[in-house]
């Protein structure tokens, strides 16, 4: 049975994400199913009640009360090709040198909004959703299970939201976020290459003493195993998203959109498992000379903020067309260091060094009849991933294009269902991640590896949702 070791890396990579769902790193697909229909590029369209999370501003747009209840799967394929991992001796890091199974068979996440018109002005809304997540599991002997296992990430997003339209030109739109991030993180601690890497010298020595000393069998020190860490950790952490909307004529809006980064400090626990031999004595001198002991976790992350600017132009009364761009300032995720509060342990650092990042998308509707809207987008989304040796396996992204289409059935004069499909296809990712530091060197925590190959992932997107307006 695999231990459970996920919640550190993923409080670490989690917060890395960007909030917005049009940024990449750990965006968690679609946070609305008819933007997601149009590749996200109907943020000035404001047809709907989850205009809180695009624009809050559209709530102005939006009579009576509204209510939305949706569902988005992901459905990915990925596999991955080593291409020469090593330890931190320079030999090869051992274990399976091809993955094609890491990625769960599906993931769905739910999203609900609300909206109420208060008045001619003041529009109140509410938004749930999830913002980004990720959940990876490597085998336990793959070859590059010293920089990571298992990555596990969850997170929702409660963000109220309020409209004010101030003349029919110009509506503003405020909302806040309250957030919750849990995270867990698993790897390998490369006992194996630390024994070999002592061998002849006096550190050796005394080690073996100790065994002897202790009644254990050194012999069992050929066969012995990897070490692994479990870390996981959780935190609630708060911000604000404002929106504007010009309506420059009848069938023309332009709107801004502004979401605030978010201040997160995830605490946990890490637990290390050192069942590495068959002796009990000798896991327990391996164990007290690793440096590394059951503690709390610490990890201090900021997200970065987005801004997007978007467009809708309603052609004629079948033919409307949409545009967005978005940017995230995703160059604020340097190095995650995981501290282990309480212990003389150094942290453990994993390099990042993002790079800001733009997404791009057009989309189109066109009304077929009295009960049928066609949907369509497609877009193109940066990575953050500065280059191959930032790189690292608990986020192997690359820039990828995504192609949507869908529909709006509307049921009644009061209810319809938006259906959508995506295929987002990402350019091949390789990568070279060394970690600087090393089971021997003191003051730091980490492997010394290197995890090196290429990435091919692919991923499908199936939204259904039902809106209700009374």
């Amino acid at each position: 049975m695999k231990p459970k070791f996920l919640t550190l890396t993923i409080a670490t990579t989690l917060g890395l994400a960007s909030l917005s769902s049009h940024a990449s790193g750990y965006r968690f697909g679609s946070q609305s199913v008819s933007a997601q229909s149009t590749a996200e590029a109907n943020g000035a369209e404001a047809i709907d009640a989850s205009t809180i999370f695009a624009n809050p501003a559209g709530l102005s747009r939006l009579e009576g009360t509204q209510i939305i209840g949706g569902v988005t799967a992901v459905i990915p394929q990925s596999s991955f090709t080593d291409s020469g991992s090593r330890r931190f001796t320079g030999t090869s890091s051992g274990g399976l040198t091809n993955q094609d199974s890491y990625t769960p068979g599906v993931v769905a996440a739910p999203s609900l909004y609300v909206s109420r018109k208060i008045n001619d002005q003041w529009v109140a809304g509410f938004g749930l959703f999830v913002p980004y997540g990720s959940k990876l599991d490597y085998d336990n002997n793959w070859s590059g299970r010293y920089a990571m296992t298992n990555i596990k990430l969850e997170s929702i997003n409660l963000n109220p939201s309020v409209s004010f339209k101030v003349n029919e030109q110009h509506s503003f739109g405020f909302g806040v976020s309250a957030q919750l991030i849990k995270a867990n993180l698993g790897q390998g601690v490369d006992v194996p290459g630390s024994i070999a890497a002592l061998a002849g010298t006096p550190a050796s020595a005394a080690l073996l003493r100790a065994i002897v000393t202790a009644g254990g069998n050194p012999a069992t020190l050929a066969s012995v195993k990897d070490g692994h860490g479990s870390m996981d950790g959780e935190d609630w952490g708060y911000g604000w998203n404002f929106g504007y909307l010009f309506q420059l004529d009848e069938n023309t809006r332009f709107g801004l959109a502004y979401r605030s980064p978010i201040s997160h400090s995830l605490t946990g626990s890490a637990v290390w498992d050192f069942n590495v031999t068959t002796d009990a004595v000798v896991n327990k001198i391996i164990a007290a000379n690793s440096g590394k002991n059951n503690s709390a976790v610490l990890l201090s992350i900021r997200t970065p903020e987005t801004f997007s600017i978007n467009g809708f132009r309603q052609i004629d009364p079948k033919w409307a067309v949409m545009a967005d761009a978005t940017w995230t300032r995703t160059s604020r995720l340097k190095n995650l260091n995981i501290q282990f509060p309480g212990t003389v342990q150094g942290d453990e650092v994993i390099l990042q060094n993002w790079k800001n990042t733009w997404r791009f998308s057009v989309g189109t509707s066109y009304k077929l009849d009295e009960k049928f809207t066609l949907r369509g987008g497609v877009a193109y989304d940066q990575s953050p991933v500065a280059g191959n040796t930032l790189r690292h396996p608990a986020l192997p992204d690359a820039n990828r294009v995504q192609l949507s289409f869908g529909t709006n059935w509307k049921l009644n004069s009061n209810s319809s269902v938006d259906l959508a499909y995506s295929y987002l296809h990402f350019q091949n990712a390789s990568g070279s991640y060394k970690n600087s530091c090393s089971p021997l060197i003191s003051g730091c925590t980490g492997n010394g590896e290197l995890t090196q190959g290429t990435w091919k992932t692919s991923l499908h997107m199936i939204g259904a949702a039902y809106n209700y307006r009374f």
